[in-house]
């Protein structure tokens, strides 16, 4: 019997021989590893704080920079003047001989009857309660609008007693001093009748323009005059304004 040598059948099979990788090699031991740095959630939102903080104070720079502040006024005394252009002259106009000044006053066929003098301009009111419209110059004689006022409203009605001060007083777009008053005049048949008396004074150019009324006495209110309050109580007030605003010294611009 013919037995199989070992040259005969398949090789047998020997140990595996292990995949190599390069590496490094260190000693046996214990080691540690020094843990990741991470951000923390405070520390993202302060440095984002602080850049929106750079940021808007630089935005805030630049703003101040380019814009211009707004012009800031006090009025009184700048109040601004009328539009610009030549003004429809609507009512005659009464300039001083000396032509010092000058004031609109009611024209002809108005409900007024209009006297002039050398210094100013008298108006009647013709229609309901009546009463009297003055446009004049005085002469200052080194006397404070308030003291040019009173003094003519002592010379005129003694007896007045003072109701107000009118605030932020305007004659002629010039700052000054206006005040009004009550006096309690006998009539004819012996009753006294309140009477309201208006003056507003200005000066410039060493010269007073004075816008004066009187009249009776009537309580301002929803069935009478503008329907708004009113501490006026003088129907001649109502008509009273354009005539103040239209004073012009010598110089001033047409208005």
């Amino acid at each position: 019997m013919t037995t199989a040598t070992d040259s005969d059948g398949p090789a047998a099979a020997g140990p595996a021989t292990p995949e190599l990788f390069p590496g490094y090699a260190v000693p046996r031991g214990n080691y540690s590893a020094t843990p990741v740095r991470r951000t923390s959630l405070v520390g993202v939102l302060r440095t984002w704080g602080v850049a929106i903080l750079v940021l808007a104070a630089a935005l805030v720079g630049l703003s101040a920079i380019v814009s211009k502040p707004p012009a800031r006024y006090a009025c009184p005394p700048d109040c601004g003047s009328p539009p610009t252009g030549e003004p429809v002259a609507v009512n005659p106009l009464f300039t001083a001989p000396d032509g010092s000044f000058s004031v609109s006053y009611p024209a002809e066929g108005t409900a007024y009857r209009v006297t002039t003098k050398p210094n100013g301009v008298t108006a009647d009111f013709l229609g309901g309660d009546g009463g009297t419209l003055q446009l004049f110059s005085e002469p200052v004689a080194g006397r404070t609008p308030e003291q040019i006022a009173t003094g003519l409203v002592n010379s005129t009605f003694p007896d007045t007693r003072t109701a107000y001060v009118i605030p932020n007083t305007m004659v002629g777009y010039q700052p000054g001093y206006g005040l009004a008053a009550d006096c309690w005049p006998q009539g004819a048949t012996s009753n006294y009748t309140r009477m309201r008396v208006l003056v507003m004074v200005a000066v410039k150019n060493d010269l007073a323009l004075v816008a004066s009324a009187v009249g009776p006495f009537r309580q301002f209110g929803p069935e009478f005059g503008l329907g708004k309050p009113s501490g006026a109580n003088l129907q001649i007030a109502l008509d009273m304004g354009k005539y103040v605003n239209s004073f012009r010294w010598n110089g001033d611009p047409a208005r």
